[in-house]
């Protein structure tokens, strides 16, 4: 049982478990195991349960008490699920004009490498990844720096909020490579919802996309948590044994 009875961790993925789109480490792994015993955990990620499973290294169902994939709009509690919400809701006719829109820019953009899958429809968000997500470790890398040079992402986010401004989108940039959009409020205090009614007197949140438009923003900015902003995993874990294993 949880020593800390009361409280509540929530780790994003990326940057903050594990380095971005890489397996978390075996010393990381037994970490977060260590925890759990002190306090209850869990992972909110854009990412899908398969690839948020596959950075965990295997059971993440079985390894952690909550897993919100997809912003939460996919729940999982103590290994069972607990919600979907899709973003079909939203309308196909809508989904398909903004879905052209971006497939049209991308075709205009002019990048070091272009690879495959810029599109990825998920159950709650859609995923724009300008590069391709079939993209290398090395060309991810390579893109990350472009971007960080010539706003790729950035602008092509502008354009979007320009161009449909009144179609209720919210944008969330994170990770290396590409960008979530999904109706607004379905960002990552989605997945408070879900947790509200378990008596949590103190809910600490864990992320590196804390900055106005990052995907840990919201999320890290509002009342019902504890934000804490880290850089990378190693910092991640400095930060709980001081506030845990004391």
């Amino acid at each position: 049982m949880a020593q800390f009875k009361d409280t509540l961790c929530l780790f994003d993925v990326d940057g903050t478990l594990t380095a971005s789109r890489q397996v978390i480490t075996p010393g990381m792994k037994t970490f977060m195991t260590e925890l759990r015993k002190k306090v209850k955990i869990g992972v909110v990620g854009g990412s899908d349960l398969e690839k948020i499973t596959e950075q965990m290294d295997g059971d993440v169902l079985g390894l952690y008490d909550y897993v919100f994939s997809e912003n939460g709009l996919v729940a999982y509690k103590d290994g069972k699920h607990l919600a979907t919400t899709n973003i079909k809701s939203f309308g196909e006719e809508k989904l398909q004009k903004f879905i052209n829109f971006c497939l049209k820019y991308m075709a205009d953009l002019e990048l070091p490498k272009k690879r495959g899958t810029f599109i990825e429809f998920r159950s709650g968000l859609i995923n724009v990844c300008p590069i391709g997500r079939n993209c290398t470790q090395e060309e991810r890398i390579e893109f990350f720096e472009y971007d960080k040079q010539h706003k790729i992402r950035e602008n092509f986010v502008a354009a979007l909020e320009k161009e449909f401004a009144g179609f209720g989108l919210k944008y969330s940039i994170g990770g290396q490579i590409s960008f979530d959009v999904f109706p607004i409020g379905w960002d990552k205090t989605y997945c408070l919802q879900h947790v509200e009614g378990d008596g949590y007197k103190t809910i600490h949140f864990f992320g590196d996309k804390t900055h106005p438009g990052g995907n840990d923003y919201e999320i890290y900015e509002d009342s019902h948590t504890i934000g804490h902003r880290v850089t990378n995993p190693d910092e991640t874990r400095q930060l709980l044994e001081g506030l845990f294993f004391k």
